[in-house]
């Protein structure tokens, strides 16, 4: 085993969220970010009360590549000056370091979605994943961005987990915040955020980074083979921050810690909660031995915590999961037995296997004592990883003398180090040792360094337990993968503890460490390899065990649910208990349910929702729900039945007879996702997309433009509305009646300007005449839709962007292009469209890129947009070069004949630029896909890289 240097590691591992700067056009056409700027970087002590300076926040090594995306912009007149509170705990952000500094975060804003929960005032970034619905906030990141953002993590991609309404502290009170140590102690005490940043603790501050992970991170492998009693977490819930704050054990010093009789600390945070405070114990010896790490922390990357992460003070217990981190810390009680919290008793534990849900719920007092047992709580963490590339879905070309690159994290609890980890491409008969890099060892090397006001911990205390992430990788030929069915990887910490084969499945699905699989399919075909991950985070489809299961297999036979080499299957697969079916309605309920009753319990006062056809009042549950109210009331007058279901465990499903009050007609149904019409908004949103929320737009006008291509106009809800398109994305549409039907489209208006409507063009495909019921379901559904009907949608959606002159995302990864070879063929036409119409708005200085546009069609009546294309071409002839190429053309025909094939690619396009720095776009039918595929990137083709090519 080979273990790289820190250095190295920190040259691998501290990058920029480029990924999730979101931009906008503005009118000069330049891309922008699109979030305000809350409060400039400080980069000198003097600069608090002027605010004139900024500064990127990067390692040496990496400082050129992140000086254009991390730096700041300069203050304006707009910006609110910094709070007395924000004053008192801000210091100089360092430019530099022999050790990875945080990455700048992007600027967040409160987001439309939280506006009508208790989280109003909460800025968050879009990009995370929600895994509980609207509230409580649970999230995750996406896990590639995750890991290329680097060793430490920007708050903009940190995992949060809240059980209920995040408490709302001002920057006024903040300084005054207090908390008490009590309890088994000579000299209680309480004491303010204030106090703990005078200079009397001055000298005690530490700072060290601290990856924190969720118990339930990878539950949704869990979730897969039983539901558990929790959400599903994907692989993508622990964050690493640098932390800021004072060692735990000084503090229960002052106050004179009984440590003979005291045997517990217990912290109780400000969340009020159904079931009271949250709040949780660990053991007092950990908390006053230095070599843990446990700390009262106050910044989060050199920044005031944000409210998600406890502002303004939390408790960071390393190496231990990260429900004992207690956020909005109130109290701490020395006690010589564990907390009686409930929060503490009934989560964070792993039950036995043999405790089903049902059981585990059934409040007898066996099952009490059962909850109640220490030996069941869960405080270190336990050995852990995963892959992240392959990501999820990706494909890699097969090619002679190819290799590629396994990446992925690891993280082991207790202060325990990750010192082996092994990959195996034969499930695990045989294993091969990766590469191990541990950029948490770069603050070792300091001893004398202090940043954000406190000393590296590490390095002057000479502590050994390591307390964060560590990256693994490996390199193998292309043919080695493709000689192989999966990869599963397995990590060992220091004890030799290793992650097992089998997962040990238990009633709240934490915990979970088996050994991380990837499938890989084999496409003959394109002669490409595919990665399927386990599962995907939330209701997010995808995976191999959902296939799996969907398929019928056993995913607890041993093997993983599907069939050894040969066809065989394990002799004696291990069964899963059958699942119990829930009732979820009370027999003696026989009352029908009208749609205009059930739409007049839209409210907070009386909310009323659907669940498998079936109506119940949630009102009773409004204050006892986990997740707070406003999870009950964003599901008013709605069918909640898909949501429900994934999320929710069986105890859950248990209780909803009490609720249940009728039935809603089945004629109803089909309508009851149809939206109602609405006036405008006193404050109307600027933009009409959300990317989580489908939205009503009203059909105004449908416009013929050739014999099988109409022209869908709809008015959004204000006639200055943008649509919200980012150049390169699409939107979803989605028509309810008589089924659901969801399509991808992307409009022809244009994305930003204030037009308050939005244009699509689409081609009906009408049923052939032998089969009545074949045809485009959803280009037929929308032809037969009268004016003035809503249609839903929802995005922005899509892997291309082109973000500003030359420059573009694709998979959230920016190239620099000087030329794009644009192919289409028919209805295709109108991505191609969008990304051509952006480019040639901009004067040839402010955007030289070059465009190649390659249109392909049948007859001359099916060539699309053909006026504005002409147009575009004529006026930009430097710029912009443009073929129609069609197969059965008429004689007047003046252009190419043929289609569009290899040799004519091979003298239209020709062999990749050397440089790198031109992409080919892709939209048509499945058979012009397979074709460029077969002719740009395949064997013996014109020798493009995959990822040079894109495909809308």
């Amino acid at each position: 085993m080979e273990v790289t240097s820190a250095l190295a590691a920190s040259q691998a591992f501290t990058k920029s969220p480029l990924s999730f700067q979101q931009q906008k056009p503005t009118e000069d056409g330049i891309p922008r970010s699109f979030y305000e700027l809350e409060k400039p970087l400080i980069t000198n002590l003097d600069d608090i009360d002027s605010q004139s300076s900024t500064s990127q926040s990067s390692s040496e090594q990496d400082q050129d590549q992140q000086s254009s995306s991390s730096q700041s912009s300069p203050p304006t007149e707009d910006q609110p000056p910094l709070s007395d509170f924000e004053k008192a705990l801000l210091h100089p952000q360092p430019t530099s370091a022999p050790y990875p500094l945080p990455p700048a975060p992007t600027p967040i804003s409160v987001l439309p979605l939280d506006l009508k929960t208790p989280d109003s005032f909460v800025p968050r970034d879009p990009a995370l994943i929600r895994l509980t619905g609207v509230h409580p906030f649970n999230v995750e990141a996406p896990l590639t961005p995750l890991y290329d953002q680097g060793f430490l993590t920007t708050l903009n991609l940190h995992y949060v987990r809240n059980h209920g309404p995040v408490p709302q502290v001002h920057d006024a009170d903040a300084l005054s915040w207090s908390f008490t140590i009590e309890g088994l102690c000579s000299s209680p005490i309480t004491l303010t955020l204030a106090d703990l940043i005078s200079s009397r603790f001055e000298d005690e501050v530490v700072s060290y980074p601290v990856t924190l992970v969720c118990a339930g991170n990878r539950r949704k492998e869990q979730n897969q083979v039983r539901k558990s009693k929790g959400f599903s977490w994907g692989a993508a819930g622990l964050s690493t921050s640098l932390w800021t704050g004072l060692p735990l054990g000084h503090l229960l010093s002052l106050a004179g810690v009984n440590t003979r009789k005291g045997k517990f600390v217990h912290f109780e945070g400000a969340d009020a909660l159904p079931n009271g405070y949250y709040g949780t114990s660990v053991k007092l010896s950990h908390a006053m031995d230095p070599e843990r790490g446990m700390m009262i922390s106050w910044l989060m990357n050199g920044l005031p915590l944000h409210p998600d992460h406890g502002k303004p003070l939390r408790v960071i217990i390393p190496g231990m999961i990260g429900g004992r981190s207690v956020k909005w810390l109130k109290k701490m009680i020395i006690s010589d037995k564990p907390s009686e919290n409930w929060y503490h008793i009934y989560d964070n534990r792993v039950l036995p296997t043999t405790i089903s849900p049902e059981e585990s719920g059934n409040g007898t007092e066996e099952m009490v004592q059962i909850w109640k047992d220490e030996r069941y709580a869960i405080y270190d963490l336990n050995t852990n990883s995963a892959v992240v590339y392959p990501q999820h879905e990706e494909t890699v070309q097969i090619q002679d003398g190819a290799t590629y690159e396994l990446k992925g994290y690891a993280y082991a609890g207790g202060g325990k180090r990750v010192t082996r980890m092994e990959i195996s491409l034969d499930q695990g008969k045989t294993w091969l040792l990766g590469n191990i890099s541990y950029p948490e060892d770069l603050y070792r090397t300091e001893t004398e360094s202090r940043i954000y006001g406190g000393r590296l911990d590490l390095s002057q205390n000479g502590r050994d337990a390591s307390f964060c992430w560590c990256f693994w990788s490996l390199a193998l030929p292309v043919g080695t993968l493709a000689g192989a069915s999966d990869i599963v990887v397995r990590a060992m910490d220091e004890a030799m503890m290793v992650q097992p084969r089998d997962m040990y499945w238990s009633v709240l699905g934490m915990m979970n460490n088996p050994w991380f699989r990837v499938v890989i399919h084999h496409d003959t075909t394109s002669n490409t390899l595919r990665f399927e991950h386990p599962t995907q985070p939330a209701l997010q489809p995808g995976g191999w065990m959902e296939r799996v299961k969907r398929s019928g297999g056993d995913l607890t036979n041993g093997f993983w649910g599907e069939r050894q080499a040969g066809g065989e299957t394990l002799t004696n697969p291990i069964t899963s208990p059958p699942e119990k079916e829930i009732p979820l309605t009370n027999p003696a309920i026989s009352r029908e349910v009208s749609l205009e009753e059930l739409r007049s319990h839209d409210s907070e006062a009386s909310p009323w929702f659907v669940l498998n056809g079936e109506v119940y009042d949630g009102t009773a549950f409004l204050e006892g729900h986990p997740g707070g109210a406003a999870s009950i009331i964003n599901a008013a007058a709605q069918d909640i039945s898909d949501e429900f279901l994934a999320i929710h465990s069986e105890n859950a499903k248990a209780m909803m007879p009490r609720y249940h009050i009728g039935t809603l007609p089945p004629s109803s149904l089909p309508l009851l996702s149809l939206p109602t019409p609405s006036s405008p908004p006193a404050t109307p949103r600027p933009s009409f997309l959300h990317p989580k929320q489908w939205l009503p737009a009203t059909l105004i006008s449908k416009t013929k433009v050739s014999p099988n291509t109409k022209i869908f106009t709809f008015t959004l809800q204000h006639a200055t509305q943008t649509l919200g398109l980012p150049v390169g994305q699409h939107l979803l549409v989605r028509l309810s009646s008589p089924e659901t039907i969801i399509r991808a489209y992307t409009p022809i208006s244009p994305g930003s300007l204030p037009t308050g409507t939005l244009s699509l063009l689409i081609k009906i495909y009408p049923p052939s005449p032998d089969s009545p019921s074949s045809g485009g379901k959803m280009t037929l559904a929308l032809d037969a839709l009268p004016l003035h009907s809503p249609v839903e949608f929802k995005g922005p959606v899509g892997k291309f962007l082109y973000l500003s002159p030359g420059l573009c995302s694709v998979n959230s990864k920016q190239r620099n292009v000087t030329k794009l070879v644009m192919i289409c063929a028919g209805s295709g036409i109108t991505p191609i469209f969008q990304v051509l119409r952006a480019i040639l708005s901009s004067p040839p200085s402010l955007d030289p890129t070059k465009c190649l546009v390659l249109d392909g069609n049948r007859v001359e009546e099916d060539i699309l947009c053909r006026d504005e294309l002409d147009a575009m071409a004529r006026g930009n002839k430097e710029r912009m070069e443009l073929v129609y190429s069609l197969s059965r053309p008429q004689a007047s025909w003046q252009g190419r004949k043929g289609r569009m094939d290899r040799p004519f690619f091979e003298s239209a396009v020709g062999k990749p630029d050397p440089e790198g720095k031109t992409l080919v776009l892709v939209c048509g039918p499945e058979g012009l896909e397979r074709a460029i595929r077969e002719t740009f990137t395949g064997r013996g083709g014109l020798g493009w890289d995959e990822g040079d090519v894109v495909f809308f």
